[in-house]
């Protein structure tokens, strides 16, 4: 029956988001410990498992639509597995760039002020995880939550490029390493930026409104 195949589909959403907080955790680890084979792991041996569990929902969603027709509700819960699961691929797919950073930058001396970054991956992966616990839950007051902390994400990858900067105008010898981190803090920032898109999405499911760039939209 549709609930059935729904309620499945939620729990696989649930576990591809999981593996996802997993790969940034251990891409973020490994660089803070210079853990060259737990970066490792992230490339050959997760993102392989992301890639397999896109696929599979992607075909869960399809077959639901072509077996069930669902209608209202239903249909747009779908729509938005599909939606989820393109957003989850991604975050993975980020978490392998912070991975293959991470293996560059642990070969090379040490940035001296590395403060931010355990900040930074600390509250993307907090917007991670409470972006899925609104899917489940079907929390929209959650879900405004998180949209509303990706400013803070944002802040925080401003502050690790002024710092970096400056880094760079003291010792252009970090030149490369600076440009790098900057990179990582970027990936960091798109993960928060693809946690806030699913949560915009749950405001739709659960209240019926389109919420755009952080702003709920004049057809309320």
């Amino acid at each position: 029956m549709l609930p059935n195949e729904i309620d499945k589909l939620k729990r696989n959403i649930v576990s591809f988001g999981e593996l996802a907080e997993k790969m940034i955790s251990k891409a973020v680890n490994g660089l803070l410990q210079d853990d060259k084979a737990l970066l490792k792991s992230v490339i050959e041996e997760d993102e392989p498992e992301a890639n397999r569990t896109e696929l599979v929902i992607d075909e869960e969603c399809v077959n639901l639509i072509a077996q069930f027709q669902p209608k209202a509700v239903d249909l747009r819960y779908v729509l938005m597995g599909l939606k989820m699961n393109n957003d989850l691929e991604r975050i993975c797919d980020l978490a392998v760039n912070l991975a293959e950073s991470a293996l560059y930058l642990i070969e090379k001396p040490r940035i001296k002020d590395f403060k931010l970054i355990p900040q930074m991956a600390s509250r993307t992966k907090s917007m991670l995880k409470d972006s899925l616990n609104s899917f489940v839950n079907q929390d929209a007051l959650l879900a405004r939550s998180v949209c509303e902390r990706d400013s803070e994400v944002d802040s925080l990858r401003d502050q690790v490029w002024r710092k970096l900067i400056d880094i760079i105008k003291k010792d252009r010898q970090s030149l490369e390493r600076a440009l790098y981190l900057m990179g990582f803090s970027r990936y960091l920032e798109r993960i928060a930026d693809l946690s806030t898109n699913i949560c915009e999405d749950v405001i739709f499911i659960v209240q019926g409104q389109i919420i755009k760039h952080h702003k709920e939209s004049d057809e309320e």
